[in-house]
């Protein structure tokens, strides 16, 4: 009997069952010859008879979904932010627009257009684009994401993709492409090769063909089938053609090989075996030298992260025949190392991990040695590998330290991945979790970013996932996370802008009230500065490529705020420096003689001018402002033009001029914008370099420092183990099936 237990454990070769002997303890899925049968797997080969263990919340399917209903995901960071921050300024907006009112009731009279000087007050300290930003990125985000084929299911893991710091992947399916392949073949006398699309030498076509015939016809074991892929990229007809199957030895618990006779036309029958190298071995009768040969080839292929097969022919005279395949007189031929082999695009994607600063950990169901060895492979550090056995044995406090230099953990139980997770969350680690099984589900739950296979993935795992890769490629988590720290570092610059840009306007709506000064602002002019805002900071910024180096610095800190002091400090810099000089030129043209309704129509204008200016300085981080002017923005390409046409109108046609109580002004006065923008632009660029100098670590954001290459302790290899509990227990019959084991 043959189940493949993929969705419980992950591993999708079929593993062998033998019959219960007596009372026998439980045990858990995963590793050969077990008793046991669990719902939810699947028979690949032969039949069985059960009697029922567990159902329900007591077999293995349902304690995984007890497990997943207990745990709550997380409250996303940045939504907790963006609350915070809309109560502060909606409070404190509202208590200095009810002051102003007040002030310029008293002061002036005219208890209407206090009402309204405290309207507009109001709307220009309150940063209500912040929501807007947040739900056009989040949305954006998810659309530029699914770009690279992979589907976003909750939007919080948009911003934590730019924090994360250990991704724990799963091996078959998403390290490697889940299928067996014949990597290595070897000869009885020892000659060996490696696999390539090249014709093979004679003695080990030899091999192949004999491996072919002694596999199913239609083959559904994923080793059986590379059999017959490789038959048929060598060119070749299959071997079974011309050929009629006369007699199948299946496999038996204690002789594990199988033999299948076929007629050869006038020749004798060929007998064709295939199975474990030492039952292979003793169906040939080798003598202890070549036996020990065998194990020793056996042992160094094994090592090498291969399954490996022995096979072996023999030829009959016709007529009857043996009852038993240990009747045929057998010749042996040679071993055949099969694979998982790596996705191509797995090293160049973990090497950018590495250099991001995210650490890659292999969880598998797999065996020690065969997970070690794909994750040399990949590029993981693999110096020291922790079974599940051992992780069993081990006390939080033990688990805690072993989780921060440990990379490879294999034969590992479902409720353990997630023990593996929550022990990186305990140690301060933002965790990606991967995974496509039942049994991965409430480890992707718990997990800051759940990443599920959107091709071989269950249902379950998908839906408990905040992230599902479209074409199951571990180089697209690698995508995703790059756009998640240019989706976080652009929401940064548009919250950046928007605290800056707010200083002037609030700034020039109460200057006037404090120095008795002509009203500027009345609801109309904040509405219109609005609608420059809000495209520009939730379309143009949404909009802008990522940061130079973007993958080769330190994620940020899972408690990093939003506004870190230096980035509030900076964005109060360039709206006060913006405010300084758009209230001097109002200031000024008062003084010089400009009527109320033109000094209102220049200071605007101005305004206008230093949010364009203020626009550019944001663009970018580490950029020149050369880079930053000439970088392609579809969005800005369009925003502004719309800006300078809308603003043209306000000051040429008269309805629009007198809706805004703006008075005409002579063409020579629009020096005095193109200079704001100008001048306002050299003096902050000047200052930025200096400012990131001190605050920023040389050139990146406050608090993600350049990534520096670091060498994780080495420790001993534990010994390899296998795992157990509970189900249903079978009793072998013999007799191909395809089935399905149900609850």
């Amino acid at each position: 009997l043959l189940v493949d237990e993929s969705l419980l454990t992950g591993e999708s070769v079929p593993v062998r069952k033998v019959q219960a002997q007596g009372d026998v303890p439980a045990a858990r899925p995963g590793g050969e010859d077990l008793p046991f049968v669990f719902s939810g797997s699947l028979v690949v080969r032969g039949q069985a008879l059960g009697v029922v263990l567990a159902t329900g919340a007591g077999s293995e399917i349902g304690k995984i979904g007890k497990s997943l209903a207990a745990l709550d995901s997380e409250a996303p960071h940045l939504q907790t932010q963006m609350r915070k921050l809309v109560v502060l300024f909606a409070s404190l907006g509202g208590v200095i627009s009810l002051a102003v009112v007040v002030l310029y009731g008293v002061m002036r009279g005219g208890w209407l257009e206090a009402l309204l000087a405290g309207i507009a007050v109001g709307m220009s300290m309150l940063p209500e684009e912040f929501p807007v930003v947040l739900a056009v990125f989040m949305a954006m985000g998810a659309w530029r994401i699914s770009q690279a084929r992979v589907l976003t299911r909750r939007a919080s893991a948009i911003e934590a993709l730019g924090s994360a710091t250990v991704l724990c992947t799963d091996k078959t399916g998403t390290l490697t492409e889940n299928r067996m392949t014949i990597a290595q073949l070897r000869l009885a006398d020892g000659a060996q090769v490696a696999v390539t699309d090249a014709p093979l030498p004679e003695g080990f076509a030899d091999v192949l063909i004999t491996g072919v015939l002694a596999s199913a016809a239609v083959p559904v074991d994923p080793m059986e089938k590379a059999f017959a892929v490789l038959a048929g990229a060598q060119g070749a007809d299959l071997p079974t053609v011309g050929r009629d199957l006369l007699r199948s030895y299946p496999l038996r618990p204690d002789l594990l090989a199988m033999s299948q006779v076929w007629s050869a036309g006038k020749d004798k029958p060929l007998v064709a075996a295939k199975g474990a190298p030492e039952a292979i071995a003793g169906l040939c009768h080798l003598d202890p030298a070549a036996r020990k040969a065998v194990a020793i080839a056996v042992d160094q292929m094994a090592e090498a992260g291969l399954r490996v097969l022995g096979v072996a022919k023999a030829s009959v005279p016709k007529g009857d025949l043996p009852k038993d395949q240990s009747g045929f007189r057998f010749q042996f031929l040679g071993l055949v190392g099969l694979a998982d082999p790596l996705r191509p695009s797995v090293p160049a994607a973990v090497a950018q991990c590495r250099a991001a600063g995210i650490r890659v950990v292999m969880i598998t169901g797999d065996y020690p040695a065969t997970a070690q060895t794909i994750a040399r492979a990949a590029g993981i550090e693999a110096a020291d590998v922790v079974s599940g056995t051992d992780l069993a044995a081990m006390t939080d406090a033990d688990l805690a330290i072993r989780v921060r230099t440990t990379s490879v953990f294999a034969r590992i139980l479902p409720e353990q991945k997630l023990r593996l997770v929550n022990a990186l969350k305990a140690d301060g680690q933002v965790v990606a979790m991967t995974g496509d099984g039942v049994n991965d589900a409430p480890s992707l739950k718990a997990a800051h970013i759940g990443v599920a296979m959107g091709g071989r993935g269950t249902d379950v795992a998908r839906e408990a996932a905040s992230i599902v890769l479209l074409d199951d490629d571990f180089g697209s988590i690698v995508t995703t996370i790059r756009l998640g720290r240019r989706i976080y570092d652009n929401i940064r610059k548009a919250m950046g802008f928007i605290f800056a840009v707010h200083v002037p306007i609030a700034g020039l709506a109460v200057m006037p009230l404090v120095f008795g000064l002509p009203i500027l602002f009345g609801p109309m002019h904040i509405a219109f500065l609005e609608m420059v805002i809000d495209p520009v900071c939730s379309l143009v910024f949404e909009a802008e490529t990522e940061e130079d180096g973007v993958m080769r610095r330190k994620p940020r800190r899972k408690d990093e705020p939003l506004f870190a002091p230096s980035t509030i400090v900076w964005s109060m810099l360039q709206g006060a420096i913006a405010f300084a000089t758009v209230a001097a030129i109002f200031v000024l043209s008062l003084q010089n003689g400009l009527a109320e309704d033109q000094a209102r129509a220049l200071t605007f204008v101005s305004l206008v001018a230093a949010i364009v200016a203020l626009i550019f300085v944001n663009r970018s981080v580490s950029s020149s402002i050369l880079t930053a002017i000439t970088r392609p923005n579809r969005a800005l390409a369009i925003v502004l033009p719309v800006v300078v046409i809308t603003l043209a109108v306000t000051l040429t046609v008269p309805f629009a001029r007198d809706l805004f109580r703006f008075g005409a002004l002579d063409p020579v006065l629009m020096v005095v914008p193109f200079g704001t923008a100008a001048g306002l632009l050299v003096v902050l660029e000047l200052i930025k370099p200096v400012w990131r100098r001190i605050f920023d670590a040389g050139g990146t954001f406050e608090g993600e420092t350049t990534m520096a290459e670091t060498t994780a302790p080495k420790i001993s290899t534990p010994a390899p183990a296998t795992v157990a509990q509970t189900a249903l227990v079978a009793t072998t019959v013999a007799a191909p099936a395809a089935t399905t084991v149900k609850p």
